[in-house]
């Protein structure tokens, strides 16, 4: 996944392209290599436990040997530290940190965002930033449970800090590519809030809205990059008033950014009203504090908006602009129309997710009663007996 895109951005991007490439290669590698000495733990562990060597994280239909879910993680103080649940979470949570990215861990996808060529960052933002939620729940979550819950507080903080710094630093940017690039923390962090609330509506609502914001946020970058192609420039200041000469543009835009807003009836509010019930379920305090959030980013989009279409057309460059093309305008319009139907009727998605979603639940729930049903020395002679002689 690294290699290409550092090609993409290292090759095609823009001024400080090998800056931005090597800094997104180094910060996504080292929390990689980390992740990698925790899975080696885990195959050792479920060596131990089942005298069998298996990397399948569930049990594939061709192969009857127990997978890596069924391993039993010991918690703090039932083994070697190196060989429990906090320890082995936190190497996880540190790689699927700083992929999604979660604040401080965030400095490398302004950068890359802002020097990778239209095609990189809208691969950033669709695919790429997912991987490490993704990382979350397909993972973190069901391997290690009650490491998982006692991480709860450490990642609603996280998650806060990115909503409203990702919202305070989108507010200050002169460059529109910047604002939206910050913009993508603001509503990871949303993502991170609703997968740690730890119930279905905010696990389903954080799942939506990781499609949500590849939709919302690639189209963004599809559109400035659009305008860029015009105009050589990506300065807010250099523009306004170019709905005069974009009217289809200054449209569609505005529509787009609706949606990374949340307004009802397209697809962010769909996701975000999800997060929010999912956190106040959780913590009330922290669910308050996140829709201030949604308050910051209708205040930087709407702004952004306001000066870059609207006032008076005072550089001349920006008269003659051309409006978008049949083939830009067919792209933009093949984004918008999930963005409504998800926005407009969004349970044939929602359905989808309900049963991974209970079942991931129940999985955890489970894991965690037998975790601390297991008392230490039990836990950790049954790690030390090979599997035949259990049996």
């Amino acid at each position: 996944m690294l290699v290409p895109m550092y090609f993409i951005i290292g090759i095609w991007g823009g001024p400080r392209r090998v800056y931005a490439a090597v800094k997104f290669f180094l910060f996504t590698m080292v929390g990689s290599l980390l992740m990698l000495v925790a899975i080696l733990v885990i195959y050792s562990l479920h060596q131990q436990q089942f005298g069998v060597a298996n990397f399948d994280l569930v049990q594939h239909a061709s192969n009857s040997s127990p997978a890596l879910l069924d391993t039993s993680i010991p918690l703090a103080g039932q083994a070697v530290w190196w060989k429990t649940q906090p320890w082995l979470f936190a190497a996880f949570a540190l790689a699927f940190g700083i992929k999604v990215p979660i604040v401080p861990f965030h400095t490398w996808l302004p950068d890359a965002h802002t020097e990778a060529p239209t095609a990189g960052s809208v691969v950033l933002a669709g695919v790429l930033l997912k991987m490490g939620t993704y990382g979350f729940v397909r993972f973190a979550l069901p391997l290690f449970p009650v490491a998982t819950e006692q991480a709860v507080p450490l990642m609603f903080a996280l998650a806060l800090l990115g909503i409203l710094y990702g919202a305070l630093v989108a507010m200050v940017q002169t460059d529109i590519k910047k604002l939206v690039a910050y913009s993508s923390v603001a509503h990871l962090g949303f993502v991170m809030l609703g997968i740690f609330a730890l119930n279905e509506e905010g696990l389903e609502g954080s799942i939506l809205q990781m499609v949500n914001h590849g939709l919302s946020t690639g189209a963004l970058f599809l559109l400035v990059g659009m305008v860029y192609e015009r105009r050589h420039t990506r300065e807010i200041a250099a523009f306004g008033g170019i709905a005069k000469p974009m009217p289809v543009f200054a449209l569609l835009f505005g529509i787009v950014a609706m949606s990374s807003i949340g307004l009802p009836g397209l697809n962010g509010f769909v996701g975000e009203f999800l997060i929010l019930a999912g956190a106040f379920l959780a913590s009330p305090w922290v669910g308050a504090t996140a829709s201030f959030g949604v308050v910051l980013a209708a205040a930087y989009l709407l702004w952004a908006y306001r000066r870059v279409f609207f006032g008076p057309v005072e550089e001349p460059e920006n008269r003659s602009l051309m409006d978008l093309s049949f083939r830009e305008m067919f792209v933009v319009l093949a984004i918008l129309i999930p963005i409504v139907w998800i926005g407009v009727a969004p349970s044939p998605f929602l359905r989808r997710l309900d049963a991974s979603v209970g079942e991931l639940l129940h999985q955890m729930e489970q894991k965690k009663a037998v975790a601390r049903d297991a008392g230490p020395h039990e836990l950790i002679a049954e790690l030390a007996i090979p599997a035949e002689a259990q049996r």
